[in-house]
């Protein structure tokens, strides 16, 4: 695998979302996934990005950052069409299915609470007068990561404590609540069917879980920290990223650091594959939703687009 290298970053990269069909990838930068060409600069964030997403039809992204902001942008333009305050870093950010309802949460720091706060785009005045529609508040754990659930009936949100939740977008309360990590949930993601979605931990397992009933089907381990978890839009794949905590990087070769993003079978639990590349941890891992291909963004600031060789799908469709 030859892979294309983005390097648009002097800074490590957080996350990376592809859109709907594939063609751009979003990491505060917006690239053609099909070249590296790179489109285009969101500025306005004055501070680390933690967090970014596109909705279903590409028109609109949101992003979030330590700037104690959440943004709204025009996807083509770069315009900037809305801007909301937060008392807090942004951690996590991310569309509805349908792209009218944003949610993003804020960190537990500076004497502020830990929310998840719910604003309507289709009401101009919510976000005028920052006012979400619905806020809920988290106060034992920060929320690290969170997506919405299938249908926008409610969003799956991982905590510092390895908790997870589920809060309903319609009222204010929570769903359910399980604890199957030890440690913080770096991240989440979900399947393209959205009935399951795979979480990445500190613990040095990535696991997954159903989305409606939150049961845990399977665990993948690891030795080192996992700090993001991808699954497969065609096959049974997962993807995870990560190696040792970032500031013990510089103390340790490439070699000895598992800075490799690993492959793993997703019923038999196994790992198959390793794919070098990154000098240090990977930070996010996201799979083209044809799944011919995957990405890797890491602490080193580059971001890798690898196109599986024709051999992958072979193997696969034999096994």
């Amino acid at each position: 695998q030859k892979p294309i290298l983005l390097q648009g970053h002097e800074r490590s990269i957080t996350q990376i979302k592809y859109n709907r069909e594939g063609d751009l990838l979003f990491i505060v930068n917006v690239w053609y996934s099909v070249n590296g060409e790179r489109l285009g600069t969101y500025n306005g964030h004055t501070g680390a990005v933690w967090c970014v997403d596109a909705d279903w039809d590409t028109r609109h992204v949101l992003t979030g950052s330590a700037d104690n902001s959440c943004r709204l942008w025009d996807c083509e333009t770069g315009k900037q069409l809305a801007l909301v305050k937060t008392s807090s870093a942004v951690r996590t950010c991310g569309f509805d299915f349908g792209g009218n309802i944003i949610m993003f949460s804020t960190d537990k720091q500076m004497g502020y609470q830990c929310f998840v706060s719910f604003f309507d785009l289709r009401d101009p005045s919510q976000i005028e007068n920052n006012e979400p529609y619905m806020k809920i508040p988290c106060s034992d754990s920060k929320i690290t990561s969170a997506v919405w659930g299938p249908l926008g009936e409610f969003i799956i949100a991982g905590h510092e404590s390895g908790e997870l939740n589920q809060f309903s977008a319609k009222v204010r309360e929570q769903l359910s609540n399980i604890k199957e990590h030890t440690k913080q949930i770096n991240d989440i993601q979900t399947s393209r069917d959205m009935t399951m979605f795979i979480t990445a931990s500190k613990d040095n397992t990535a696991k997954l879980f159903d989305c409606t009933t939150l049961e845990h089907l399977k665990t993948f381990r690891t030795e080192r920290p996992v700090n993001s978890a991808a699954l497969s839009p065609i096959f049974d794949h997962v993807v995870l990223g990560g190696g040792q905590e970032a500031m013990d990087v510089t103390t340790t070769s490439t070699r000895i650091g598992k800075f490799e993003a690993r492959f793993f079978h997703l019923a038999f639990e196994e790992e198959f594959g390793r794919v070098k590349g990154h000098f240090g941890p990977i930070n996010s891992v996201a799979f083209h939703p044809d799944g011919k291909s995957y990405s890797s963004g890491g602490e080193d600031g580059y971001v890798r687009i690898h196109y599986f060789d024709p051999q992958y799908f072979e193997f696969e469709f034999e096994a």
